[in-house]
């Protein structure tokens, strides 16, 4: 049974860092990772993703609210994806979920088979 456990969330300062951590269990790991989050009142929104299939080159992909600040990346020995997010915002206040997709990765939340229960990041001004 896959299972994905987010870590990492928090209530921090604007212009502050958080790291988010993914942890997935029950599967080879491969395929595709993204980070999603939904603010109150707002759609579910892609955030970041990148492939975690050994051999792949590792390709990254972000929003464009994100880009610059947020960086995702991959430890296969551990089973993990982070997010490290930088320079943060207000409105980057979210719960942000880890989600896997079983193929080539994108950026649509429903290509995604399986995801974490979300964790809370709250950006303080």
């Amino acid at each position: 049974q896959v299972q994905l456990v987010e870590s990492g969330g928090g209530l921090v300062q604007a212009g502050g860092s958080l790291r988010l951590s993914c942890a997935a269990s029950g599967h080879t790991f491969r395929g595709a990772m993204g980070w999603f989050r939904q603010a109150p009142g707002k759609e579910r929104e892609f955030v970041a993703a990148m492939s975690i299939t050994n051999w792949s080159g590792g390709s990254t992909y972000y929003a464009d609210s994100v880009k610059g600040r947020f960086t995702i990346s991959r430890d296969n020995a551990k089973n993990t994806v982070y997010l490290q997010m930088n320079s943060l915002k207000p409105e980057d206040t979210a719960v942000y979920y880890c989600a896997l997709r079983l193929d080539v990765v994108t950026m649509m939340g429903s290509d995604y088979n399986y995801w974490g229960q979300g964790t809370q990041v709250t950006v303080s001004s």
